[in-house]
């Protein structure tokens, strides 16, 4: 009877720690949200003053909010037109930083929205963002609170620099669909263009 007891003991303990491994997995917790996020799990940590378990909370709530968001593909005409846009705000930068980081701060929001990212505040579409920009998205951050006129030039300067990878990962990610149906145009020797 008592070896009957023990393995039911033994079982319920195993199911228990199946259904809570399974729990944090689902959810990234731990180690899959560190790995996800990167840089911004070290910040939420911060943010939670040093408290794992909230960090872990609030990007696990990320994930679950914003995890299955489906980015909508940028036509051939808006992704050169954004692209148009941020070559002249880094033109601008040269002899007015300011007003170019805020126009810039702005760009980006409005690449975000559509690009499909929610949020009329910035961090409800920082949020959004960082589930699947994480490696990016400092960028973004760096950007914004130079754009609020908390940075100096050089501070300014290096948002605007981070913030190209950013800029980039937006306007560039899943441009092949438009032209997913047709074969890449070929050069004169018969070989298909290089991938930058």
């Amino acid at each position: 009877m008592l070896t009957i007891v023990i393995i039911a003991v033994i079982v319920v303990v195993a199911v228990a720690v199946l259904i809570v491994g399974r729990g944090r997995i689902r959810h990234g917790g731990g180690r899959g949200l560190k790995q996800r996020f990167g840089p911004e799990y070290d910040r939420a940590v911060v943010d939670h003053d040093g408290d794992t378990q909230a960090a872990e909370r609030e990007l696990g709530d990320r994930v679950k909010q914003h995890g299955d968001l489906t980015e909508q593909p940028l036509s051939p005409e808006a992704r050169a037109q954004y692209t148009a846009q941020w070559a002249e705000l880094q033109d601008q930068f040269i002899d007015s930083p300011q007003q170019a980081v805020t126009e810039a701060d702005a760009l980006l929001a409005r690449l975000a929205k559509d690009r499909g990212f929610p949020g009329e505040q910035f961090e409800e579409q920082f949020a959004a963002l960082s589930v699947h920009h994480a490696a990016q998205v400092p960028g973004y951050r760096s950007m914004h609170t130079a754009a609020r006129g908390q940075s100096g030039t050089e501070e300014m300067r290096e948002a605007m620099v981070e913030a190209r990878n950013f800029f980039e990962a937006l306007v560039t990610e899943r441009a092949i669909d438009f032209d997913r149906h047709s074969p890449p145009s070929r050069d004169a020797q018969g070989h298909a263009p290089q991938q930058h």
